[in-house]
This record gives structure tokens, sequence and C-alpha cells, in this order.
């Protein structure tokens, strides 16, 4: 079963589905070893360490894209890729899913703002139309090569025209074939629950947990009673190992080694023996001259 179609059955056993926020094959890796069922390739998180800038449109579609390949080479965990505003008009759009689809991406996040986006938990967004993005969605459902991947259509119109408008435009773009809505950064418990009561009926709902976001942090299991079908940590990952860095380059300044910090790191044959550098590189000997005599 493809790690598209595993993700549409996840979808519809009742049970919601769970997927941290990555920004590269280590992370992705990680989280397969720990059990999750589903990754999320957050850009935001992409903007922040590879670029050490905030997520206000820096990246680009082939730049998010060649980590999709990276990460589909380590694991065949249904990967969920945001693709921000899909870089463009519709026909931009066409060219992102295509390219994302083709690098490996299970499930591919599009959302209506203008360009250059924010973070959706960032003041001072945009939007374009509703019928702009209908078009970008039925744009993305038209270019996927696989009917299996998924289309996620995230609107940002809570924080600038209200609920009320947002429940619409996320109607539409049910309307227009999107296979997930995401109504993104309820302000309240209110709003959350009025999301599901208002588009239940439409497609699986998202939800999106950002630390010190706009919206109340919440348990997976409680975003389940509440009736979401997914749910996104998508910065937790950078937060924690920013957060660890900070303290070991000040043990490391303060010490001139490692030393006192060594039991918060791995080792050099830990490392090795979590990326199966073993076990590569035996299967590597099996090509060398002398095993074929």
């Amino acid at each position: 079963m493809t790690p598209q179609r595993r993700l549409r059955e996840s979808l519809k056993n009742g049970d919601i589905v769970l997927a941290p926020g990555i920004y590269d094959a280590l992370g992705a890796m990680l989280a397969a070893r720990a059990g999750f069922e589903a990754i999320y390739l957050s850009g935001a998180s992409i903007a922040y360490t590879m670029l050490a800038r905030p997520d206000i449109g820096y990246l680009g579609a082939d730049e998010v894209a060649k980590i999709v390949g990276h990460i589909r080479e380590r694991t065949d965990l249904p990967l969920i890729a945001d693709a921000d505003t899909g870089f463009g008009n519709a026909l931009n759009v066409q060219r992102t899913v295509q390219v994302y689809e083709r690098a490996g991406a299970s499930a591919i996040q599009i959302e209506d703002q203008a360009m250059p986006k924010r973070c959706g938990h960032l003041a001072g967004k945009q939007l374009v139309s509703k019928g702009e993005m209908v078009g970008k969605v039925k744009a993305a459902i038209d270019s996927r090569r696989d009917p299996d991947t998924l289309v996620i259509a995230r609107t940002d119109a809570v924080a600038v025209e209200g609920l009320e408008p947002a429940l619409e435009r996320a109607r539409a773009y049910a309307e227009a074939g999107a296979d997930i809505l995401f109504v993104e950064a309820p302000r309240d418990d209110d709003e959350l629950r009025g999301v599901v009561k208002e588009l239940r009926n439409a497609a699986p709902l998202m939800a999106n947990m950002v630390e010190g976001g706009k919206t109340p942090m919440k348990p997976a299991d409680d975003l389940a009673e509440i009736g979401y079908s997914l749910v996104i940590f998508p910065g937790g990952l950078v937060r924690a190992l920013a957060r660890a860095g900070e303290a070991y380059f000040a043990s490391l300044r303060e010490h001139g080694s490692t030393a006192p910090f060594v039991e918060n790191m791995f080792d050099f044959d830990q490392l090795n023996g979590l990326l199966g550098t073993p076990a590569i590189l035996a299967a590597g000997k099996t090509y060398d001259e002398d095993s074929q005599e």
C-alpha cells in the first residue's frame, strides 16, 4: 500500500493522525523510530533551520521538494508537505504539486494567503480572493498523477476576516475537491469546536498546534474527541533543538569541552548505530571486488 493510500485509510478509521513536524531526513527518521504513522514537513521549520530566518515567504518550491526527496530516501511514512501558497498562481500550483509528488510527498498543503506569505500565527497576513484559491485547489487536483495523493486546503481567513468568512472559504475549497480542510489559527475553544460543527461533513479536518501561537494547545486525544482527523505539531522539534543547542553552546563556551554535556549527547558509535552505518557499510562490501570472486 502506498504512503498516500495508508494516510487516506488512517483518516477513515476514526483515530486522529498525529503528525510531528520535521525539516530534514534525520528528523523524519527519528519520528519513524518513535512510531508515528505520518510526518509533516514544515516550511516554517525549514526556514528556521536552513536559513535562520522567520516564516515569511523566503522558500521556493524546488528547495522544499529537494528535502522531500531526501526524506523519502530514509522513510516510507506518509509525508505531508507544506507548499505555502503553491508559490504563485494556479499554473504554479500545478508545477508545485507535480514536483512535490514526484519527490515523494503523500499530501500537499496549499493556503489562501497572498504572496509573500507569512506564518499562520503571525499578524499582518493578506489573502487572495476565495475564487482564486478555488482555482488553485482545482489546479492541484487536476495536476496530481496519483489520485491517492491528498490535497490539503488551508485558509488563513480567521485572523483577517473572522471565523464565518473562513468557514465559507473552507466550504468552497471542499466543493472544489480538497481532500482535507485546514482552518488555520482558531483563537479559542469555541472556534475550534465551531470549525468542526460547521465543516465535519465537508471533509476531514486538520488542526495545527503551535507552542505560543494563536490556538490553545490541546493533546491529540482531545482534538479527536472534538472531531479533528489530523493534527500537526509543526515547529516543536525546532523549538526543542534550539533550546538544547543554546545549552550545548553555552556549556562548550564555558568549559572548553563537551564533557559536562556529554550525557545529553549521542557518542560516535551511538550516532552511527542510529544512522544504520554498520549495515550500510556491510551492504557496500558485497560490491567490493574481492566479494565477487
